[in-house]
């Protein structure tokens, strides 16, 4: 439980009764988001205290509402980040990100306050609930949501095959959108960051180059990797001023920018070379059912989660681990928190 910003507790609390229409799930492995380290402090107003955070998360079904038909105690499974409604213009539409009535597990904003899954148990709807393949371990499944963000970036930019792509920031979105896009066809994927190690890391999982953002040439580099056009698509990461402006630069004209990063509340843009060169800007929020391709992804290996996770480790220990998230320890990406039920 987040008692206080920037205070973590270890809480007894009522086990969830599952609705008609859900399911109780026995959270098995829970990852910790960059959006709940940066919530911690109040900075974001999206985890107001008291609130149980996380929305990265797989486990076992261990108890089924009345109407529920497609589910059994002890299937493994994991589940959307967002509860959407199902019945809205948008959710009809099949834009279940778009939901009128979105609420985000583990988020308490001015609108709503709905517990995550850094918890023993947590029950949500069954529409929201996906099936994990054997092959698929809890700790893996518990990369799906992030997976399935940089998924659904990829899934609506202009894509074709054997593109040139540029990602900017190497994050964790970051180093998922290059194997996505890599997966999507593109036949050079650049990545550009502050950070070094990063970078070498993005190579290692599908990147063709890196640069650093801080280089003035870096530009000029894909330019000259292009016959002096640039890039064909872009996808920014990070959701600041100075990263949006290096996508939009790093493309050709009639590129396409994708934005996910979601960073600051608003950033100056570059108009005159987005309307002189006509670029298009596209924003992009969560996923709308990519699920069950990215678990496909993952099952495959087209999509490696391995090489993003730096711990496993008992959610007792979570205040720790949020803390060394916080202060930005050198090598740490994803840290998974399991629960310790008896």
């Amino acid at each position: 439980m987040l008692k206080e910003y920037n205070e973590f507790e270890i809480q007894e609390i009522s086990q969830p009764e599952p609705g008609e229409d859900e399911v109780l799930i026995a959270i098995k492995a829970c990852g910790v988001c960059g959006s709940d380290v940066h919530g911690m402090d109040g900075s974001t107003g999206r985890r107001r205290p008291p609130i149980v955070m996380g929305h990265e998360a797989s486990g076992v079904i261990a108890a089924v509402g009345a109407k529920v038909r497609q589910w059994k105690r002890g299937d493994r499974v994991t589940f959307d980040s967002t509860v959407y409604c199902g019945a809205c213009w948008h959710c009809r539409r099949g834009e279940i990100n778009l939901c009128d009535d979105r609420r985000v597990l583990g988020v308490s904003c001015e609108d709503y306050r709905r517990h995550g899954a850094f918890a023993d148990y947590l029950a949500v709807p069954e529409r929201i609930v996906y099936r994990l393949p054997d092959t698929i371990s809890f700790e893996q499944a518990a990369f799906v949501e992030p997976v399935s963000i940089a998924v659904h970036a990829v899934e609506i930019t202009p894509v074709s095959l054997n593109d040139t792509a540029v990602v900017v920031g190497a994050g964790m979105i970051g180093l998922l959108v290059i194997q996505a896009l890599r997966a999507a066809g593109c036949g050079t994927v650049i990545a550009i960051d502050l950070d070094e190690n990063k970078l070498q890391l993005a190579k290692s999982l599908g990147a063709t180059i890196g640069l650093l953002a801080n280089d003035e040439n870096a530009i000029a580099s894909i330019k000259e990797m292009t016959g002096g056009r640039g890039a064909d698509v872009a996808i920014e990461a990070v959701g600041a001023t100075a990263p949006v402006a290096t996508a939009i630069h790093s493309v050709r004209k009639g590129g396409a920018v994708t934005l996910v990063g979601n960073l600051s509340p608003s950033i100056e843009l570059p108009l005159q070379s987005v309307v002189t060169r006509e670029i298009r800007l596209q924003g992009s929020c969560a996923s709308k059912g990519e699920y069950p391709a990215c678990l496909d992804l993952i099952a495959s290996g087209a999509i490696q989660v391995e090489p993003l996770m730096s711990a496993v480790a008992p959610l007792s220990d979570g205040a720790e681990w949020f803390q060394r998230l916080y202060k930005k320890e050198a090598g740490l990406m994803k840290v998974i928190l399991q629960p310790e039920q008896a």
